[in-house]
């Protein structure tokens, strides 16, 4: 598959899986047939570069969205075009189906697939959102956005209370401090800018860093500031003075991730430069540099016990590593694809490992043999947690299934049916004794664990439900979705509690902190 005549932007299978498309700046679209590698169709009616394409979810049609200001639909078995979706007065860089394949969603405008008509433009921040967060209490939230605002929004009403104005570029991602009355932001312009929640003034603008800064992260006790940049660093700041305490220079390519250990003596920081480092939040030394991995990381976690970590990476494996030494203890090699996730069980001394080969595999911590394999899904594996004993993981998959499984033999004991879509994403309760799932069917549901009966169908989203996530409490349920809303449930009665609308782009991932009472989300 080498016919385009410049760089290939995006490639997207067929919902059957037998056919890809793929896109270039050559200004065309290419149909392929999997098994033989033959390009079907050439289509070439777009005028400028194609940055996005998306399959209708029956696979008969696929769009595409171009620097030429229009969106196409075509046929894809004649290759024929249907329709020109044209109004932006800019270049289209994303595209997607609504769940039925009647409605397309492109940046701020739904149209309809079959008459073509523009139903609607969003309204709220200007452009793209790249980064939100839950207050600890849960009654505000943060979005950051590519139109140099954070914006606050009044959870219950969906009201923006405040707009947060100073960065000089795009902004990409916003933090509350464990206590709520402090927000931190980072962005384009190098910065990390530190504002006073309540009167939304802006205290503090630390500056240092020399490239885009990617995310931003307080410690538990809220008093120190972890940034991770583009610029190849990672940098700890004093909140109360704002002075850089260390600068852990190091890593060859951006870092796009880091966290704090459960105690919070440690960063952890992964990056494309495929390595994983350690670093010390008191002193800023480089206690670790973890190499090993032959491609991105995926993923980083923890021990309970802090002693070991975990890492998961595009290259298809997970290593274990000592936290003291740096020494790989154990390379986790028998899955087939890429790791999607790693988790620790309560205790520290089993790791679950999610893959796109369609399995997940269990993991013995201590001695890296791989105890259990459990094997039932039928496509990829987009999710596993342990349930609050350690007992029990469930998982989520492409089969639009959730399946529980015994971590003492690997058995299913339960099959959880009733989605019409890919299961996104699964949640236990903090008390284990219900479940939630979120699916690509547009509904989140609520399962007793114990029965395995359906309790609540929650009903309101109207796009993909990508996240949910418990309160600590398990009285409220997030979830949310490509509709690009949040939503608040009550977890006894199933009812919708609060919206929050105005987001500009999907949301894809939503986690409620074990330590601030804070959720965080990222959209995009």
């Amino acid at each position: 598959m080498s016919d385009h005549d410049a760089l290939v932007g995006c490639v997207v299978y067929s919902p059957k899986r037998n056919r890809m498309a793929s896109c270039s700046d050559d200004m065309t679209v290419r149909l392929w047939d999997i098994e033989t590698g033959t390009c079907r169709h050439i289509l070439d009616d777009h005028t400028g570069v194609i940055l996005d394409i998306v399959y209708s979810p029956q696979g008969d049609r696929i769009a595409s969205a171009s620097v030429d200001e229009t969106v196409r639909i075509w046929d894809t078995a004649t290759g024929e075009c249907l329709q020109t979706l044209s109004g932006h007065t800019q270049g289209a860089s994303s595209v997607a189906y609504s769940p039925q394949g009647n409605q397309i969603d492109h940046m701020l405008r739904l149209w309809d697939v079959e008459i073509g008509a523009d139903s609607r433009i969003s309204s709220g921040h200007s452009d793209r959102v790249c980064g939100v967060a839950y207050s600890p209490k849960g009654d505000q939230l943060a979005t950051a956005s590519w139109d140099k605002t954070i914006r606050l929004w009044d959870v219950g009403t969906g009201v923006c209370t405040r707009i947060l104005t100073g960065h000089s570029g795009d902004v990409i991602r916003v933090a509350f401090s464990p206590r709520g009355d402090q927000l931190a932001s980072s962005g384009q312009d190098k910065t990390v800018r530190l504002w006073d929640v309540e009167s939304g003034t802006c205290h503090q603008t630390l500056t240092g860093h020399t490239s885009v800064v990617h995310a931003v992260a307080y410690s538990p006790k809220g008093d120190q500031i972890a940034s991770a940049s583009r610029d190849r660093t990672v940098r700890l700041w004093d909140v109360s003075t704002a002075a850089s305490l260390f600068v852990p220079n190091g890593h060859s390519l951006g870092v796009m991730s880091v966290s704090c250990s459960p105690n919070g003596d440690q960063i952890v920081s992964g990056s494309m430069d495929r390595t994983v480092r350690l670093w010390s939040m008191e002193t800023g030394e480089s206690r670790q540099i973890l190499r090993g991995h032959s491609d991105t990381l995926s993923c980083v976690a923890f021990s309970p016990q802090e002693n070991q970590v975990a890492s998961g990476s595009v290259d298809n494996t997970v290593r274990l590593w000592d936290v003291v030494t740096g020494a790989c203890q154990h390379t986790l090699i028998d899955h087939e694809n890429w790791i999607s996730g790693v988790a620790y069980s309560p205790d520290g001394h089993t790791i679950a490992s999610a893959s796109y080969d369609e399995t997940v595999r269990l993991w013995d911590a201590r001695t890296g043999t791989c105890r259990t394999t459990l094997n039932g899904h039928t496509d990829s594996v987009t999710s596993a947690v342990f349930s609050p004993d350690g007992k029990q993981i469930a998982t989520g998959s492409f089969d639009n299934t959730i399946r529980l499984w015994v971590v003492e033999n690997g058995a299913c004991h339960q099959t959880l049916e009733g989605h019409d879509g890919c299961v996104r994403s699964v949640a236990y309760s903090p008390l284990g004794k219900q479940l939630a799932s979120a699916s690509l069917d547009t509904t989140v549901r609520l399962w007793n664990v114990e029965s395995g009966e359906c309790r609540f169908i929650l009903i309101g989203h109207t796009n993909w439900v990508m996240c949910v996530a418990y309160s600590m409490k398990g009285n409220l349920l997030a979830s949310g979705s490509m509709d690009k809303t949040v939503r608040l449930w009550s977890t006894e009665s199933g009812q919708c509690l609060a919206v929050v609308k105005s987001f500009q782009d999907h949301v894809r991932s939503v986690a409620w902190s074990t330590t601030s009472n804070a959720i965080y989300l990222i959209t995009g």
